[in-house]
């Protein structure tokens, strides 16, 4: 009785301790119980929800069977290979089918096809920070569903894509490749996402900027700022410990969620707390020193600072972390 109870006491403890230390480790996911569930890398996160896992894939036999995942709030990520490519909340890459059309809209991938190319279901999705939202619309599939689309391309994932940042569906068949924000196929250098909206190169952005990196502000000092140079915001009503939102719904539209961010492709960022947010609404979100972080939407072109007091709630963030400007 007495070893069988230290032993409980030490596996408490040890559960304690991690509970407690999740936030400051250097990798990691939390969800919003304050848990660790993995690594901050999303391109190394193991597939879930659905989603699959390393060995098996989207395309699993479980997650033929699941219902289809909200992709949730949209984001663009930059690949040196592909151009600037569209995903889902969680990382995953969206595709548009070359048999498919967009002017009517209409999708011909059903059956088989389906459960290799999983269907991205129109509810839930939002745009991508900074692209034009009136790309995002829906069709009406054979069996009444909606499905996700972009500039009037149906979207899917693919069944062999195990985790975020994986586009291993580029090219299949000739006729698969990932989607651009505008539902155009990606390409390197070309225009798209965000610099069709005045965000990118032509409105100022400095070129090949990392996921997340420092900028010095005339009036502010040094602030974070994301990959098209917008700057990075926190909301004094969130806390970090335990991790917890207290933006969802309307606010998230006005305040979008900073998408999660490779720990490497950061410059001058803290990196001790930095994770990715498991939030509540499924939305994977990325934190600097555990506190989730956003962009504003009044924010026209990178280097705009419109959200910093706003509500005097809003401030911008410090390469630490910290609220610029905050009086507490």
């Amino acid at each position: 009785m007495k070893t069988w109870r230290n032993a409980s006491l030490a596996v408490t403890a040890a559960a304690v301790m991690a509970l407690t230390t999740a936030c400051g480790q250097d990798s990691g996911s939390q969800s919003p119980n304050g848990q660790s569930v993995g690594a901050a890398n999303p391109a190394e996160q193991p597939a879930d929800n659905g989603y699959g896992s390393a060995d098996k894939g989207y395309g699993d036999e479980a997650a033929a069977q699941a219902a289809p995942k909200a992709a949730g709030q949209l984001a663009v990520w930059d690949s040196k290979k592909l151009g600037k490519v569209v995903t889902d909340s969680a990382g995953f890459t969206l595709y548009r089918f070359d048999k498919d059309t967009a002017e009517p809209p209409k999708s011909n991938c059903d059956g088989d096809c389906a459960k290799a190319w999983p269907v991205v279901p129109a509810s839930g999705a939002t745009a991508a920070p900074g692209t034009d939202a009136s790309m995002v619309g829906e069709v009406e599939r054979a069996d009444g569903s909606k499905q996700l689309t972009l500039g009037g391309w149906p979207m899917y994932r693919y069944a062999k894509d195990t985790k975020a940042g994986d586009a291993k569906g580029q090219g299949v068949g000739g006729t698969w490749f990932a989607s651009a924000a505008d539902g155009k196929k990606a390409a390197p250098g070309a225009a798209g996402g965000a610099e069709e909206e005045g965000a990118g190169a032509e409105a100022g952005a400095p070129a090949d900027l990392a996921g997340m990196s420092v900028r010095k502000d005339a009036k502010l000092g040094d602030v974070v700022v994301d990959s098209q140079g917008m700057t990075v915001y926190r909301f004094n009503k969130d806390s970090a410990w335990p991790m917890k939102t207290a933006c969802t719904g309307a606010c998230l539209e006005k305040w979008p969620a900073v998408p999660p961010v490779e720990k490497n492709d950061t410059e001058g960022v803290l990196k001790k707390g930095f994770v990715v947010f498991d939030r509540p609404d499924g939305i994977k979100q990325q934190t600097i020193d555990c506190w989730p972080v956003y962009t504003f939407s009044g924010d026209a072109k990178p280097g705009d600072t419109n959200g910093q007091g706003v509500g005097g709630t809003w401030y911008a963030v410090s390469p630490e972390g910290k609220m610029v400007g905050a009086t507490k």
